[in-house]
């Protein structure tokens, strides 16, 4: 059985991570949103130094695959001249920070994220992994997101709360005061000994740790949690994406031509601002039916060197057979990047073939092992029956 490697931290900019088509640039534009001409100018550069495809993330961010060590610099100086660089790897490590793409003007969020950016510049020893969800909509967005302090809309719609992951509730905050509270909790998380190696969450912190400050006493709940979007039209604008959240630079720089600004999702979606309909784009889904919404999948072999198979081809087969209303996962390894949360279908590559799972993560105890792609492709209710 492959066990893959858990490398504990993400890529960036400045510290790009190698994967099979060469190095692996993640771009964090602040607050998830890019103008026109910086998306089409990560396009250019995708183009110029990487192998023209770009990947969305589950963090809202922009992955630019393919890139070569002698290109690296010059496609760094490109991002700082779009403003899409921090200016050292800690202080982009620790801009870890998801916003919900449905933040309005004037409601906040993007003065906390501004704040959150600054202050855990400052905060050091922070692991890899750790970041910060603001999500303070009437309706919380980013419930299933990966995060380790979560500011959200209290349940009584006024006021805020920071929340640890893994409690139900949080404390009482405000726009005011919420990115140092938060911060406050991130160095409380590292004194307290939440870092281990450079590794740590805060979910599994909290079972061993002493409870938290009385500053940060648990008495609210957050406001309910809303499903995430579907391609069509949104209150601002149109939702649209692209097979397995992947696209290729002369897609983008189309895109760039016809919308001015974009939010990005952590569903590996857009929203295309103030837009009433969907370019004509060959290759962009825009409608909330479209079989290839009801699949996933990681890069997978070759282009991921953890990977044990090819996972792309094997969802497109199986796309149309997915029962109506649930998901399909295929994982490259049991890390399950693409998708590290439960799915009602998960089919994960190992070196003797795929192992399914049912209404798990991909790690969980598989219900069928050993299952070569042919096999499932010609019979896909050997898959979607056993679940």
């Amino acid at each position: 059985m492959n066990r893959p490697k858990v490398q504990g931290w993400c890529p960036g900019a400045l510290r790009p991570m190698m994967s099979g088509d060469g190095l692996l640039v993640r771009v964090r534009p602040r607050s998830g949103r890019l103008t026109a001409p910086q998306l089409a100018g990560i396009a250019n550069l995708s183009l110029t130094h990487g192998n023209g495809f770009v990947d969305f993330s589950n963090r809202a961010n922009l992955q630019i695959r393919g890139v070569t060590e002698d290109g690296h610099e010059a496609l760094v100086e490109g991002l700082r001249q779009l403003e899409l660089a921090d200016g050292s790897a800690e202080a982009e490590a620790n801009r870890n920070i998801l916003v919900t793409p449905f933040w309005r003007s004037g409601d906040g969020a993007l003065d906390i994220a501004d704040e959150l950016a600054d202050r855990l510049s400052k905060c050091p020893g922070l692991p890899g992994k750790f970041g910060v969800a603001v999500d303070i909509g009437q309706e919380t967005m980013l419930r299933q997101c990966s995060a380790d302090v979560r500011i959200e809309r209290a349940e009584d719609g006024r006021q805020l709360i920071v929340r640890a992951d893994g409690m139900d509730r949080g404390a009482k905050t405000s726009v005011d005061t919420a990115a140092r509270d938060a911060t406050d909790m991130a160095r409380w998380f590292v004194e307290t000994g939440g870092v281990t190696q450079g590794r740590g969450r805060m979910k599994d912190h909290l079972q061993c740790a002493d409870k938290l400050p009385r500053s940060f006493a648990p008495s609210m709940n957050p406001a309910r949690s809303a499903a995430p979007p579907l391609p069509g039209i949104c209150d601002l604008g149109f939702v649209a994406g692209f097979e397995f959240g992947q696209a290729h630079a002369n897609q983008l720089k189309l895109l760039a031509q016809e919308v001015d600004a974009f939010r990005l999702t952590p569903w590996r979606l857009l929203i295309l601002e103030g837009s009433d309909h969907a370019p004509e784009i060959d290759g962009l889904i825009v409608a909330a039916d479209d079989v290839r919404q009801s699949v996933s999948a990681c890069t997978g072999n070759p282009g991921c060197l953890q990977a044990a198979a090819q996972t792309r081809p094997l969802a497109r087969q199986l796309a149309s057979h997915v029962p109506a209303g649930r998901h399909l996962h295929v994982s490259g390894c049991a890390k399950g990047c693409a998708h590290p949360a439960a799915t009602d279908f998960t089919l994960v590559a190992r070196d003797v073939g795929f192992e399914l799972v049912c209404n798990g993560k991909p790690g969980d105890r598989p219900v069928l092992k050993n299952l070569a792609p042919d096999q499932i492709a010609i019979s896909p209710n050997m898959i979607f029956g056993a679940g």
